[in-house]
């Protein structure tokens, strides 16, 4: 039986929204825009090939609700299931800084309104900040609490190139900076594993450059394929092959390994909650089942967040004496 971070092998975002907000929180997500570059067509770009016509959104239904409107149902119900009390407004699909400034802050006030809200999570993309955008955010994350989550996918150019992103590595990385630098809201970043090609040694260097940036958290997903996406038809011309889920739990567990203890991580891979939509791989829709057999596995393997981390400076190499002061995995789990 593990023993901190929640009895898990890795560091859960939970763990952080405990200690920020004193009790769990749930996630309201929350659809208000409906663009973004890559489907407004901007310097000649194309919409991503996982997107599909939702833009990631998590519930299709809230298309044509009103931003009230989707707040309150959503409230009603995870609080009826989880008898929950406090939440953070998840703005989640397509771009959410691809926006007049004065419609960013009317939706913000409004999602700020509810007694129960704690405050803001935004999805947004690296290449689509402005100085106003960032401003508006610190602004509110003064007031209350904003957390910022960007689509990065992935740091290797070749693979952006392949999901049609728009954005190059090096871009993610400037943009990281450019908040972390301009901002003191809660950062974190979006990686996509299972790409063609993809190796071992991108999945170490990935974990090599997420320790060096000023991200407090990180969410995987694995690339999977959705109908009415340009990755359909790739799959059924036999040039993408989704990854197994071993696979991508090989893949998890080398990440999780090399990733420092100090950065929290929301999630181990991606869920399609419209099961009717998901072409492949099937695993990808049973949500439940795939996090505990990620969680089975690392365990199976002894395996635990930093595990392989490399301390280099003194905050890493204080948190990594704390990691050492609790059996993480012991002997007869």
């Amino acid at each position: 039986m593990e023993k901190g971070w929640e009895g898990l092998p890795y560091r859960p975002i939970s763990e952080f929204y405990k200690n920020r907000f004193g009790g769990k929180v749930y996630k309201i997500p929350v659809s208000v825009v409906d663009d973004c570059p890559n489907r407004r067509g901007l310097k000649g770009m194309q919409t991503c090939v996982f997107c599909d016509v939702w833009g990631s959104a998590a519930n299709s239904e809230t298309v044509g609700m009103g931003l009230r409107q989707q707040i309150e149902k959503y409230h009603g119900l995870i609080a009826k299931k989880y008898n929950a009390k406090k939440f953070l407004i998840y703005f989640q699909a397509y771009t959410n800084s691809f926006e007049k400034i004065e419609t960013l802050r009317t939706n913000f006030e409004v999602a700020l309104s509810y007694d129960f809200t704690q405050g803001l999570v935004v999805g947004t993309r690296p290449d689509c900040l402005s100085p106003s955008v960032m401003r508006l955010w610190q602004e509110f994350h003064e007031r209350s609490f904003v957390a910022v989550e960007l689509g990065v996918q992935s740091f290797f150019d070749d693979q952006l190139e392949f999901m049609r992103r728009g954005h190059t590595g090096k871009q993610s990385l400037d943009a990281i900076q450019k908040i972390a630098t301009a901002t003191t809201v809660d950062l974190g970043i979006h990686l996509m594993f299972g790409q063609p090609n993809e190796t071992d040694a991108q999945i170490l260097e990935t974990a090599r450059i997420v320790n060096d940036l000023p991200i407090s958290n990180v969410k995987l997903h694995n690339l999977h394929v959705l109908k009415e996406t340009p990755l359909e038809k790739i799959y059924h011309d036999g040039q993408f092959q989704p990854i197994e889920r071993q696979a991508y739990a090989d893949r998890v567990q080398m990440f999780i390994e090399n990733l420092s203890p100090r950065i929290y991580v929301q999630r181990l891979a991606a869920f399609a909650s419209r099961w009717e939509e998901l072409v492949a791989p099937k695993w990808t829709s049973d949500k439940m089942g795939t996090h505990q057999f990620m969680i089975d596995d690392l365990r199976r393997k002894g395996s635990y967040q930093g595990k392989c981390f490399s301390a280099s400076t003194p905050s890493d190499v204080e948190i990594a004496a704390r990691l050492k002061s609790f059996s993480v995995i012991s002997p007869s789990s």
